[in-house]
């Protein structure tokens, strides 16, 4: 079942008084399937980020649609977007964006605040997915008091909290470690596993590996798309690897 689909999108924007413009999207087209496990890979500049954040309903496209679970979120009102994406996206960013005044447990359920749930409720929610990424002894802290790796899977758990369609990160392992690095990686695979469809921008190939398709990303347009089959993370670090040299060097392979 198609959960996200992106037609024919383009942005271009317009430097200061209308001078020249800069394409950043020239014409980007896939789907993405419920429960599916998607990076997105590309050089600075490529596009990527701008993509997330049309998808994440930040950003608005010069043409062009983005359908999730059939509604069109470009038709959306302003006034209606942030509870748009408070009920149905996910966010992980890499520089955690916490709040630092709000305890751990303040910051994950922040979310569900801003949607008027109640304590309960929040209560209930909060403890399984602490619990998970095995934060529940962190929740009366405070982000200055934990590590990097203890922050991301706070954000993480925020963004699992209201039970997002989908969860969107940005380079969400590029400020942490190896080991805690490898901690989030896992964290996202056991989180797909039960379900969960996840849309990660990276540039790293060890992250892109543990994903079950990898979208390539050159000049604002996908070039290429590898999905993993049988593949072992291995094989999929391989695969991604030469791909990427292949679009260095020009050559272009579609999988």
């Amino acid at each position: 079942m198609k959960m996200l689909e992106v037609n024919n999108l383009k942005k271009i924007y317009s430097t200061r008084f209308g001078g020249n413009q800069v394409v950043a999207l020239s014409d980007i087209s896939f789907t993405v399937d419920s429960g599916e496990y998607i990076a997105i890979m590309g050089e600075s500049g490529s596009g990527k980020t701008t993509l997330l954040n049309i998808i994440a309903s930040l950003d608005k496209p010069t043409s062009g649609e983005v359908l999730l679970n059939g509604q069109n979120t470009l038709s959306i009102k302003d006034k209606e977007l942030a509870a748009f994406r408070r009920q149905h996206l996910g966010f992980v960013f890499q520089d955690f964006n916490l709040l630092e005044t709000f305890s751990i447990e303040e910051n994950i359920c922040l979310p569900l605040v801003l949607a008027n749930k109640n304590h309960l409720e929040m209560e209930t929610k909060l403890a399984p997915i602490a619990k998970k990424l095995e934060i529940d002894s962190l929740l009366k802290k405070y982000p200055y008091e934990v590590s990097g790796g203890e922050k991301q899977r706070v954000a993480i758990a925020r963004a699992l909290i209201t039970e997002p369609d989908i969860v969107l990160a940005d380079e969400p392992t590029g400020a942490l470690d190896s080991r805690n690095s490898d901690k989030l990686l896992h964290i996202f695979r056991e989180i797909n596993k039960e379900g969960q469809t996840i849309l990660l921008v990276t540039h790293s190939i060890k992250a892109a590996s543990t994903a079950s398709r990898v979208l390539f990303i050159k000049d604002g347009m996908v070039l290429n798309q590898i999905s993993r089959n049988q593949m072992n993370d291995d094989q999929m670090y391989q695969k991604i690897s030469d791909a990427l040299v292949a679009f260095s060097t020009g050559e272009q392979t579609h999988e």
